[in-house]
């Protein structure tokens, strides 16, 4: 069926487009894309005062299946991506069992055949997440892995990373790294600094980040071999990343909306719906974070959605880590860069669309014909309040609760069908 996307402010930015267009989809592909197309369809959606661009690739999501889908399921995920825009994701390892093996990467591809977005699994570094022995990179790039990580659990040894660095290269995987010292950690449950002192908890120190983070960069310096350093927070971290691009280091790195948005301040509520790993900061790392965003540094704003149950999250000392986001990290993006004059759409598709898809070599984020019709149509103008009870995800733990956002899907489309609308 042909599908005509009719008067909306198409954002291309792989292609260096940004302006009035139509699109016209046939089989789930993008058949041409220019400012009036007048060929007939079997659909037409006019998107007149809506802004149209490819679908988000959310780089880093926890899905939680198998093993604890009472959180999350792939199903469940991948609607509340769809319900942000998202088309394409990739799952981080830490599942019970973790993604290890070529069996478990086939169970999470064959759930997600049906599923309302595209999912990438990412496999991990070493067996069972142990930090002991590194996995068959080439069995599990073979299963369908774009990517490995020990993510939730850092590769404490040296050694060990740097084997892993060069032996997923040439297998064609780029190696994620969580940059966390849990020795330094020590039991931390949010930022080192007033907050924490004040509320008597024991704090999580910025040097556990900031040299792990150190430590990667030195490695892939060295070894002539990329690096991925995952959801960055702090001011020092994001100017080690800086300099290391600088002198040349193959070294790519994401950030979350949350880290340039909110600060430990929101902790003295004790809600634990406000923890995360790494956990919010201050106002200092906030700057310091948008700077990166901002000159170019970061390449990707990712989610790190990490669904927990209510009763999970109810002690605010014993809760787990981790917040959802992809039903609101457009938005937030939006509110907080866009609306702001920080930075331009075709800079958010860049962050958002094309530079996920580039560093996990997948197919998308743009308009070119012959591409995957996968696009997310949004009211850059709508306000809304974030209400934890609304969101598509099995757990509603969202750090942006009661906030006012400017910016909302209204439509996704994957390969050509519309999987979500906003009514």
């Amino acid at each position: 069926m042909d599908l005509l996307l009719k008067n909306g402010y198409v954002v291309d930015a792989a292609n260096d487009f940004e302006g009035k267009a139509d699109i016209l989809i046939n089989k789930g592909k993008i058949m041409k894309c220019a400012p009036e197309i007048t060929e007939k369809a079997d659909k037409v959606i006019d998107c007149g005062g809506m802004t149209v661009i490819p679908g988000i690739c959310d780089m880093h999501v926890h899905l939680r299946d198998p093993g604890q889908t009472h959180k999350e399921d792939i199903i469940t995920g991948c609607e509340a991506a769809a319900a942000g825009g998202v088309t394409a994701l990739a799952c981080m390892p830490n599942t019970n069992p973790p993604v290890d093996n070529a069996q478990v990467v086939m169970y999470i591809l064959n759930k997600a055949r049906n599923a309302k977005a595209k999912v990438y699994p990412i496999g991990c570094i070493t067996k069972g997440m142990k930090g002991e022995e590194l996995c068959d990179f080439e069995e599990l790039r073979k299963a369908g892995c774009v990517a490995v990580s020990d993510d939730g659990k850092p590769v404490r040894n040296a050694r060990l990373m740097a084997r892993a660095m060069v032996k997923a290269h040439y297998v064609g995987l780029r190696v994620i790294s969580h940059c966390e010292d849990p020795d330094i950690i020590a039991g931390g449950i949010m930022n080192s600094g007033e907050v924490s002192k004040e509320l008597g908890v024991k704090g999580m120190h910025r040097m556990s980040e900031d040299t792990q983070t150190a430590r990667e960069i030195v490695m892939a310096g060295d070894l002539e071999m990329p690096i991925h350093i995952a959801h960055v927070s702090t001011a020092t971290s994001m100017l080690l990343v800086r300099l290391g691009a600088r002198y040349g280091t193959m070294v790519t790195s994401e950030t979350c909306p949350h880290y340039f948005t909110l600060t430990d301040e929101k902790l003295r509520t004790r809600d634990a719906d406000y923890r995360m790993n790494p956990p919010l900061r201050t106002n200092d790392d906030v700057a310091a974070i948008t700077e990166g965003i901002c000159d170019g540094t970061i390449d990707c704003i990712v989610t790190d959605h990490a669904p927990h149950s209510a009763e999970e999250k109810a002690d605010f000392e014993k809760a787990p880590n981790g917040v959802v986001g992809m039903e609101t990290s457009l938005a937030v993006t939006l509110t907080q860069l866009y609306h702001t004059g920080k930075i331009g759409l075709k800079k958010i598709v860049r962050l958002m669309c094309v530079n996920p898809r580039k560093i996990l070599e997948i197919p998308g984020g743009n308009f070119s014909v012959g591409e995957p019709a996968d696009i997310a149509i949004f009211d850059p103008n709508e306000e809304w309040v974030v209400d934890p009870d609304k969101l598509h995800s099995k757990s509603h733990n969202t750090c942006f609760k009661g906030m006012t956002l400017k910016g909302r899907v209204k439509m996704t489309i994957l390969d050509g069908n519309v999987v979500y609308e906003d009514k």
